[in-house]
């Protein structure tokens, strides 16, 4: 029997997160900077007769067990490509909050891919990964590369960014989680309830900051928390109201930025270093604002194979 083929994936925070209008076919442009950071997804693909999942850790009966899974849907593409049955069990080990806005669906179908490609010896090319990826989903092709990316289109045309040193996170995770089309749709609410309109003409190109690219490459947090921003995050905050006492509170404890992490509710503080990072989450935890705290520092590695 095939001995079953293990990998590793990072959660990200977008550092910036830049919303075009609605475009005709339903999608935004966007500006997005994903810094990848250190929880991780495991993805174990094991050979078997049918297409099955498991999944196991905190939140694990959120995570759909059936083909809408995108776990289950990237080995499927990748068996159709290569014509052959997607005979696997996908157990994951979610460690990246469940719909936070943290990709953790997306992590989990980058770890699939590249798994199930290992398992199968399918020998798929990089680009050949990329592109079922961005046919999946947005976010999937960052969670394959890792490190800092400038994403475009829906997010899924990726640039490499440099970064100068590590950035230290605290994440706040909320009770329950927010639908990421729903967070879409608001925003387009709340732009037409602006008067300004929400459709591609109504709303500038997105376009990155410079000067947040300058603060990743040269690795200055401090650069960083005065460029950061999140287009979604007046549509998270008016679906969820009550994430403004948990930005407020990473604020008060000192952290130098507060936002919400992509679609939420998850909401991410950039802190000065470690300690200030403790400082920051012994603030949360005791606030009563969110249901746990995680401590984490960026850019990580993207999707990885490990030993079982």
């Amino acid at each position: 029997m095939t001995r079953p083929v293990t990998a590793r994936v990072p959660a990200k925070v977008n550092v910036q997160l830049a919303v075009g209008g609605l475009r005709p076919d339903g999608f935004h442009d966007l500006a997005n900077v994903f810094l990848a950071v250190g929880l991780h997804d495991e993805v174990t693909a094991t050979p078997a007769d049918t297409l099955r999942i498991t999944v196991e850790g905190a939140d694990a009966d959120q995570v759909p067990l059936d083909h809408t899974n995108l776990a289950a849907r990237a080995a499927a593409a990748l068996a159709e490509r290569h014509g052959i049955e997607p005979g696997v069990h996908l157990h994951i080990a979610k460690d990246i909050p469940v719909a936070g806005g943290m990709a953790g669906g997306s992590a989990d179908a980058a770890g699939a891919l590249l798994a199930c490609d290992a398992l199968w010896d399918t020998k798929a090319s990089r680009d050949e990964l990329l592109q079922i990826c961005a046919d999946l989903g947005s976010d999937i092709p960052f969670s394959l590369v890792g490190g800092a990316a400038l994403g475009r289109g829906r997010g899924e045309l990726l640039t490499p960014l440099e970064t100068g040193g590590t950035f230290h996170w605290v994440f706040a995770v909320a009770d329950g989680g927010l639908s990421t089309p729903a967070v879409y749709r608001e925003c387009d609410r709340l732009r037409e309830a602006s008067g300004g309109g929400a459709g591609a003409a109504d709303v500038p190109d997105p376009e990155p900051s410079q000067a947040l690219l300058d603060a990743l490459r040269s690795g200055d947090a401090t650069a960083l928390a005065a460029a950061v921003s999140n287009d979604l995050q007046p549509a998270a905050l008016s679906l969820r109201p009550a994430l403004a006492a948990t930005l407020r509170a990473g604020a008060d404890a000192g952290a130098l930025a507060s936002l919400v992490s992509g679609s939420g509710p998850t909401c991410a503080f950039l802190a000065k270093d470690p300690e200030a990072a403790q400082a920051v989450a012994a603030a949360l935890a005791a606030s009563g604002t969110c249901r746990t705290v995680r401590i984490t520092s960026g850019p990580v590695p993207g999707a990885r194979l490990v030993d079982a």
